[in-house]
């Protein structure tokens, strides 16, 4: 049986009264490509906060593997090795792309472990596995703040795969992308399953289900549904909520 990644057992918050989440419970596998799907408002923001620290929880738990994160600081649950990338891209724009990994795959945290001139053979191994995975060998001298948009949504992929985030949650990652570079996030998020758990936030249906191994629905801050894309799209309660007859296109 896989072990769960990531486990949100009956986790809520309020905000002067309003439910923003309401008892919501999720395991995500390891290795999994969680989609998270629900309509404005569905509590899906708040849900992912409460993951990563940015908001206390009222009630409920959420476990990384088999530690205990709840309402952890931000920067313990993501040593612990969960991250979280939002749809602004966070990188060292003035630095190099090279220069940007070698950071992000140095094991010594802190302004004495960047000080350092080499890198130990394990760190070197992390950060030709990255530059594999995200395909920017050859940009590699190119100064961040010159990428594309897309490049630079890759590039902040592979500093949470440097740093070693195990359950990684993307925030709308294809947002402002261009067809091709929509697809090219699939395929880089393909690459990653198995080896990283991602819950992936995102309204753009074809990516959805260019990635999607599970689909989970949010609905006015409560769990509505899971199952996989075919089985949501025939769900009678998402169709209602979210979906429409369309189904996911």
């Amino acid at each position: 049986m896989t072990e769960a990644a990531l486990t949100i057992d009956g986790l809520g918050v309020s905000f002067a009264g309003f439910k923003a989440v309401d008892t919501f419970s999720m395991v995500v596998p390891q290795g999994d490509v969680r989609v998270l799907l629900g309509a404005n408002g569905a509590g899906k923001t708040t849900l992912m906060d409460l993951i990563c620290g940015k908001t206390r929880a009222s009630e409920g738990k959420v476990f990384l593997f088999d530690q205990d994160i709840t309402n952890l600081q931000e920067y313990r649950i993501a040593r612990a090795g969960l991250a979280r990338k939002f749809q602004i891209p966070s990188v060292f724009r003035e630095l190099t792309v090279r220069e940007n990994l070698t950071i992000a795959c140095t094991a010594m945290h802190g302004v004495m472990g960047n000080m350092r001139l080499t890198s130990t053979a394990q760190e070197q191994d992390r950060f030709d596995q990255v530059v594999e995975t995200v395909g920017v060998g050859a940009s590699l001298d190119r100064i961040a703040g010159a990428l594309s948009h897309g490049e630079t949504q890759w590039l902040e992929l592979g500093l949470l795969m440097g740093q070693g985030a195990r359950v990684i949650l993307l925030d709308e990652p294809t947002a402002g992308m261009t067809h091709a570079e929509t697809m090219k996030t699939a395929a880089l998020i393909r690459r990653m399953q198995g080896t990283h758990t991602l819950l992936v936030v995102e309204h753009d249906m074809a990516f959805v289900r260019e990635i999607a191994t599970r689909i989970t629905v949010m609905h006015l801050g409560r769990f509505l549904a899971e199952g996989t894309v075919a089985q949501i799209e025939q769900n009678q309660q998402v169709r209602d909520a979210y979906l429409g007859n369309g189904g996911i296109r």
